[in-house]
């Protein structure tokens, strides 16, 4: 694939159409209608400040979320926002297209089923049908968003040879944010905004150094990552105790990035693996007990039929008969 230029994530073409991407679900909200009542003026001014460099990415407004563990979001402007979906959808196809098939968050034909999907074949290919000992090894990284370098960023993203202008680019979008406001002064160039829907594509582009290390030089065959969460399975447990010094020097070295120290662990398929909110045994999978606790408060909150509907599809993916039966009763009951 061709390294996409500037002028394409800049066009008016391009604003339109991540303009009509950006405003599924959104028509409603004031500030996106009040974007629209000057739609092509707001477009074409942007389009000037970025073709003449003049452009400079506004500020956040900050909240906080349970999904399910609290998450401090912060959202753009709509201007800004325009500017990230019409980075993204030239971008993504041009990085996508470079990743490792193993990497499952925030990629299209992606997501959490195929990684749990995979990780049953990875499960059974180890154990030769369950005839061996699969060991897994099962790692976190602590504080991920907040932890992103973002000096390491940019040099990774030059690498891909990339534009200077698509780099400025990048920049003003990644400078925009900065965590010193939590964190030690020393750190204001750390961190990226979870709201943003570049740093979904960023976080992956900056994660693939790391997962092309696995692969390539660790030679860890049966590996998947799903955000900060990743496993690496084998049938010799001291292999993965090696590859976990490993792991860990490569990650602090290169990406200044830390392994959770409470979310490591080395055990057999055979004991129960938690990974992706199921804890997985070499026959089955059942739903994690938070996750269930989580489900039914929800479901108790919020009683409509998309969130039945959205729970009883999770369900099908595990072994949860049993959990499925009560949820439809209260379905039928409450509607």
């Amino acid at each position: 694939m061709n390294t996409p230029k500037s002028e394409e994530i800049i066009s008016v073409e391009n604003l339109l159409l991540a303009w009509k991407e950006f405003l599924a679900g959104k028509k409603k909200r004031k500030d996106v209608q009040e974007f629209q009542l000057h739609l092509m003026d707001n477009i074409l001014s942007l389009h000037q400040d970025l073709k003449n460099k003049a452009y400079r990415h506004g500020g956040y407004h900050a909240f906080n979320i349970s999904d399910p563990k609290p998450r401090n979001i912060h959202k753009a402007t709509v201007r800004d926002r325009l500017l990230h979906h019409a980075i993204y959808r030239i971008l993504y196809p041009y990085f996508d297209a470079k990743f490792i098939f193993d990497s499952y968050s925030c990629r299209k034909w992606k997501g959490t089923h195929r990684a749990l999907d995979r990780f049953r074949e990875f499960g059974r290919k180890v154990s030769a049908n369950n005839t061996k000992t699969a060991w897994v090894l099962k790692c976190d990284i602590r504080k991920f968003f907040a932890s992103i370098d973002q000096k390491i960023l940019i040099e990774i993203l030059k690498s891909h040879r990339l534009d200077a202008d698509t780099i400025w680019l990048l920049e003003r979008v990644i400078k925009s944010f900065s965590s010193n406001h939590i964190y030690a002064m020393a750190d204001m160039w750390k961190g990226l905004p979870l709201g943003n829907l570049t740093s979904q594509l960023l976080v992956n582009a900056y994660m693939d150094w790391f997962d092309q290390w696995v692969k390539h030089r660790l030679r860890a065959r049966y590996y998947i990552r799903y955000a900060d969460d990743f496993v690496i399975m084998n049938t010799d447990k001291s292999v993965l105790e090696e590859s976990l010094v490993q792991v860990q020097f490569f990650l602090k070295d290169n990406l200044a990035l830390e392994l959770h120290p409470n979310k490591i662990s080395i055990t057999t398929l055979f004991s129960g693996v938690d990974f992706l909110g199921w804890v997985h045994f070499p026959h089955h999978r059942v739903l994690r007990t938070v996750a269930k606790r989580r489900m039914f408060k929800n479901l108790k909150i919020n009683p409509k039929k998309e969130t039945f509907t959205s729970y009883l599809g999770l369900l099908k993916h595990g072994n949860t008969y049993l959990l499925q039966q009560p949820i439809a009763k209260y379905y039928a009951q409450s509607g």
